[in-house]
This record gives C-alpha cells, structure tokens and sequence, in this order.
C-alpha cells in the first residue's frame, strides 16, 4: 500500500463544532463558530461542516441560519435523518447534507449509518433533497455491502468512516490492514460512481495514507483542528492541514 498519494489537492473542509461546545459550556456567546468557520475560510478551507444534533449540545439552528448566510466556500450540514432536520435542511438549503446515525448518549458519532436497514427512509431524504438540489452523502463504515446499499438507493456521495484505520494508527502505527479495507471502499464507490469523502479522527500525523485513497475529493476534519488551534491558532491550524492535503 502506497503512502504517497497522487499529485491532487483533496479538498477540507472544516469542522467547527467543538468551538460550538466551547461556547456553550460557559452558556455565553464565545468563542463564535461563525467567526471560526470566517477563519477556516481566510486560510483555506474549501468548505465548512457543521453537526446539527438532535440535542443541540454544540451547534444551534441560529447558527447555521448565519453559516449559510455567511459562507462563502461551501456549508456542508451534517445531521440525522429524522423529519425535523430533514425540514431543517430543506429550509436552509445548505451545499451538501452528510447524513449520520445519531445516538443521544455518544459522545461523538461512534459508526456508519445502516443504510440496508433504513433504506426507504433514507431514500426518500436523498430524492427530497434533490428535489431542491441539495446533494447527500452518506457517511458509512467501509463495508461492501452498505456501499452498495447506498448506490442502490441513489446516494451521489458516500463519506468513509476512517475512525477504526484512525484507532489503529494510534494503538499500533502500523493501520495496513484498515487502510486496505478502505481503498477496497473507495474503488467500490468509484466503480458504483458515487462521489467520495471521507473523515473522523483524522489529524496531521495520520492523514498522509488516505490521501492516496482512488476517487477522493473531500475530508472532512474537526476535532483535531480545534486541538491544535489551541497551541498555534486556528488559521496556520486550517493552513498547515491545506498544505498537508495538497501533498506538501
């Protein structure tokens, strides 16, 4: 397996969630995930994703009123496929709706949705979605058979879950055998002709080996963003991810 991937910038896009929790764990209306999502912008973000949950515990509905009002790349709405946030999004009409599984209790998304199980739900949110052009991505383990699920029920995009390549890399450094499970993804949802992305506990010193992954557009990257944003800003955090991304 290749670490050295093909000369293309993949795009990122920046989570801003967790400056979202910051704020809110002092009930004030500091540090702004509106100011940060300006920043990311300013040094390079190619878009901005946000996680709408169902219990509001980092970003708000007023928040992403002003994102869409705001952003100038791309906003990519992450949420559950429930009526109340499918109504949100089509009232919003963000770039990109991700749809994620969502469980009160995680502390963040713990696995890919089971598309096979919910799949006329979940159709029926990609066509209304559609219906005012918005695309979707579904955000799945790298799993044949949830891919094909998710090609099947007419999805444009998939995001790959990286979380177990990522728990790997930091438990052994040695994530060969993650990392192959997810080219075989990636080559599946080319060859399905879906669009793809992929993110979840991607940071400076693992993210080099998915950036050869075949058909990859976007990552989408947070938490570790915020982390060292708080040692070096958010700024040259956002520019040295950029820079990491165009394989310098």
């Amino acid at each position: 397996m290749t670490n050295n991937p093909e000369k293309r910038s993949i795009l990122l896009g920046v989570n801003i969630d967790h400056v979202a929790t910051i704020r809110n764990a002092r009930g004030v209306h500091y540090p702004d995930p509106l100011r940060a999502a300006d920043v990311a912008e300013a040094f390079g973000a190619d878009g901005i994703t946000a996680h709408l949950r169902e219990d509001r515990r980092h970003i708000r509905d007023s928040d992403i009123r002003e994102l869409r009002r705001r952003v100038k790349t791309r906003l990519n709405l992450e949420m559950a496929n429930t009526p109340e946030m499918v109504q949100t999004a089509l009232m919003v009409r963000p770039d990109m709706v991700t749809l994620v599984p969502e469980r009160r209790a995680e502390v963040t998304t713990e696995g890919g949705l089971n598309v096979i199980a919910n799949r006329q739900s979940l159709a029926e949110t990609i066509q209304r979605l559609a219906d005012v052009g918005v695309p979707v991505s579904l955000f799945v383990d790298p799993d044949t058979t949830q891919i094909e699920a998710s090609a099947e029920i007419g999805s444009p995009f998939i995001e790959l879950h990286t979380g177990q390549y990522c728990e790997v890399f930091e438990e052994t450094g040695n994530p060969e055998a993650e990392l192959a499970i997810l080219f075989a993804a990636a080559k599946q949802a080319k060859q399905l002709g879906m669009g793809l992305n992929a993110g979840h506990g991607l940071h400076f010193g693992n993210v080099r080996p998915i950036l050869a992954l075949p058909n990859l557009i976007e990552l989408n990257i947070g938490h570790s963003l915020i982390a060292e944003a708080i040692f070096m800003g958010l700024g040259p955090a956002v520019a040295k991810m950029k820079a990491i991304l165009a394989g310098q």
